[in-house]
């Protein structure tokens, strides 16, 4: 046991003397595309929405979630009660608790704070990035995902700045298909996974899995509950069949 112990432990150096935060915004790049077509269109949104740029300034550095602006600043036009944005974007971002309970294992070693700060900032787009560091690396450093978090957070906030301003005169930012950069993005994470992995029949068994669980979910549940029981169910499923083998 103590063997493993200083084994685990050397591993986590030597890791972390390969890691720095310029190497982590660096890895951050291919990301920044989708960052900034859906931040801009979130931008442009929240203007419709009546938002004033410094309203919109404080919805990308508080809220910092593309998915709950989009929400909120539709339910801020259609004047719904503040109870019931706050409790509806809460819910749809829920799914940072499976995130976070993915990368808890590599952060271990941190310190309290560090760990709090690298949970704030953690998106779904950076927890793609960082999964499939964790798993050619075996650790991540702090220092690593802090840069891949700032950077991230600095453009987004940019992209929502510019798409308030500008966006007077882009009113269907969809007809130039930025509604689409963001799921492009995911699907290029998901496959350097894969290809990294090289567990492919698994990878495609958890993915129809998880296709045929929020289908049969959708007739139950609303889309992003669906969505959060296909996770956990079809994550499930893929380390049964793992064990198993």
């Amino acid at each position: 046991m103590r063997q493993d112990s200083l084994g685990e432990e050397r591993i986590y150096t030597d890791v972390n003397e390969g890691q720095s935060f310029w190497e982590g915004v660096k890895d951050c790049i291919p990301t920044l595309l989708g960052y900034l077509s859906i931040g801009f269109a979130a931008g442009v949104v929240e203007k419709t929405s009546g938002l004033s740029m410094v309203e919109i300034a404080l919805i990308s550095l508080l809220l910092y979630a593309g998915s709950g602006q989009f929400i909120a600043s539709g339910m801020i036009a259609a004047s719904h009660p503040i109870s019931a944005i706050v409790f509806t974007i809460f819910f749809i971002n829920s799914r940072h608790l499976l995130l976070s309970a993915a990368l808890a294992p590599y952060f271990r070693h941190q310190t309290t704070k560090q760990n709090i700060l690298t949970g704030a900032l953690l998106t779904d787009e950076t927890f793609g990035v960082a999964i499939n560091h964790a798993q050619l690396n075996r650790a991540i450093n702090f220092k690593w995902m802090l840069g891949l978090n700032v950077a991230a957070y600095f453009n987004w906030f940019v992209a929502n700045m510019a798409g308030g301003f500008l966006g007077q005169w882009i009113p269907n930012p969809e007809k130039y298909g930025m509604d689409f950069a963001l799921p492009a993005m995911f699907i290029g994470l998901l496959v350097l996974q894969i290809l990294s992995h090289k567990k492919y029949f698994l990878a495609c068994l958890v993915a129809l899995s998880a296709i045929i669980i929020v289908v049969a979910s959708s007739f139950v549940f609303s889309g992003s509950t669906g969505v959060i029981v296909a996770t956990i169910l079809a994550s499930t499923i893929g380390v049964v069949i793992e064990r198993w083998k």
